[in-house]
């Protein structure tokens, strides 16, 4: 495989229960399914350019050409065996011959650019693989896709490892609507759904990949996260993904039940909306971020399983500005920089909480007592992510609750920097615009040297800390709950597998 740039990226290593290395773990029994009760359902139907891509990625359906390696922090093959750069525009790759979709239709070259060229077209960009970045996609010959860029980039092979860029056969793309019932590549296959409570998946008995160890799985939508602990704990679910700490001592003492923790490359963070007054003042988000105790708040909350944030990166990160401290509380300084603004306060401002996270409903609460020593009036709401999205997008909302996984596009940060935070970012929730920075993330994108990108990430992470876009709050970690019973589970912090060939559940039920 030709060498591909590859960023050096924050590393992700689980730690605590590991139910693979479990020595009362009983003999696999082939005909075993499983529960795993996921924190959110798809929001759009099953558009890969969405957030619904990664639930069809985790449920072991949906699979990309490159696929990112935590343990081994770079990008391997997946559909494709191997990839090169043919000049300073175009990368070929190329595609194994063993694949058939589950439809029974070969993975040819043209399948392929079809379903990524379908992505290219969508109305609402993917964040890791749209026009802007991607200028065309097309089969060289069977095995052979070219992909064209408007400018160098050296991380083509990482967006193709974006779940946003996975590949369906011909025969999933209808008029009006994307069906991945037995149209995708991956060892599990959807054979039913109730809209935004669950899917049903069989196991894929003709996987390019090998065996497929467990008979099915059912993923479970479950927005509440002490439901999520609950379940896992009654036996009800096998795997619940990101449990609240709040459930952790239950969970800890529950027979049959195993904690993985892993550090993860997500902030909980308060989001103001800067193109909209008060917050378009410097001088008042810097007001907001000086009256927070992020100390306490990750003592209190968190109970001691976060960190205080230092900023929109984890000190740890590579890229992460050095010398950086969390922010100490100072309710005089806010004070005092609330009057530089002029601020007076007039109607409550409102928060809104997230509820996939359970704990935000808290942090919240904590947030609203620390602006009210300072004179800000607060109000809270506690929302769905799915009903408040299109408000966030169009900039109708104060401040809002919630977390981004920063290589959750693409493992490399220019995805989360590019979307969040550019002029014309695509996830741009803060309505931030600041041309010294669009510069700054444009020179980034097209930076071969790692080191050197890694210096223009941190000159970026100093902008945005400089102009107080947001308050970050504390540096999480990814804690999921797992059935003893379950065999050859990795946790992912990245939330993009879960069901794979090797994952496997011992007959005693346990």
């Amino acid at each position: 495989m030709a060498a591909t740039g590859a960023a050096a990226v924050l590393a992700l290593s689980a730690c605590g229960f590991t139910p693979e290395n479990n020595s009362s773990a009983q003999p696999v029994d082939t005909s075993q399914r499983i529960v795993v009760d996921n924190f959110r359902a798809p929001v759009a139907g099953w558009e890969l350019e969405t957030d619904s891509a990664y639930i069809l990625s985790l449920a072991g359906c949906l699979e990309t050409l490159t696929k990112y390696d935590q343990a081994q922090g770079k990008v391997v093959p997946s559909l494709a065996t191997e990839w090169k750069q043919v000049s300073p525009l175009e990368w070929d790759f190329t595609l194994r011959d063993d694949v058939k979709f589950q439809d029974g239709t070969a993975l040819t070259s043209e399948a392929v650019t079809a379903s990524l060229q379908h992505v290219l077209k969508a109305k609402v960009p993917a964040r890791a693989f749209n026009p802007k970045m991607v200028s065309g996609v097309k089969a060289l010959d069977a095995h052979t896709v070219r992909v064209t860029t408007p400018t160098e980039s050296p991380l083509v092979p990482y967006r193709l490892a974006s779940v946003n860029t996975g590949i369906l056969a011909p025969a999933a793309y209808t008029k009006d609507t994307i069906d991945p019932f037995g149209h995708c590549t991956g060892p599990f296959k959807p054979v039913s759904e109730k809209t935004k409570q669950s899917l049903t998946l069989d196991r894929n008995e003709d996987y390019w990949g090998g065996p497929v160890q467990l008979a099915g799985a059912e993923i479970r939508f479950i927005t509440n996260g002490a439901t999520r602990a609950a379940q896992v704990q009654t036996g009800e679910a096998d795997v619940s993904l990101s449990v609240p700490v709040s459930s952790l001592p239950a969970l800890e003492k529950a027979p049959g039940v195993g904690i993985l923790k892993a550090d993860s490359p997500r902030t909980a963070t308060l989001y103001m909306n800067n193109g909209r007054a008060p917050f378009n003042n410097l001088d008042f988000r810097k007001a907001i971020r000086t009256a927070l105790d992020l100390d306490s708040l990750a003592a209190s909350v968190y109970e001691g399983a976060a960190l205080p944030a230092t900023g929109p990166f984890a000190p740890t990160e590579p890229w992460a500005p050095a010398g950086v401290e969390s922010p100490k509380q100072d309710l005089e300084e806010a004070k005092s920089l609330l009057a530089t603004a002029g601020y007076t306060a007039e109607r409550p401002l409102e928060i809104i909480a997230i509820v996939e996270r359970a704990e935000f409903a808290d942090v919240a609460t904590v947030i609203q007592e620390n602006l009210k020593n300072i004179g800000v009036p607060i109000s809270i709401q506690t929302k769905e992510y799915a009903s408040v999205e299109p408000d966030l997008l169009a900039g109708n909302y104060d401040m809002v609750l919630s977390q981004r996984n920063r290589l959750i596009d693409i493992a490399d940060p220019i995805g989360f920097l590019t979307a969040d935070y550019t002029c014309a970012g695509t996830y741009n929730l803060s309505h931030f615009c600041n041309a010294e920075y669009d510069k700054t993330i444009a020179q980034a994108a097209q930076t071969n040297d790692t080191e050197e990108r890694h210096k223009l990430y941190a000159e970026a992470g100093k902008i945005l800390d400089a102009q107080a876009v947001n308050a970050w709050l504390v540096n999480e970690q990814a804690t999921d709950a797992v059935r003893t019973s379950v065999q050859s589970y990795v946790q992912d912090p990245l939330s993009r597998y879960v069901l794979t060939a090797q994952t496997a559940k011992s007959g005693s039920g346990s």
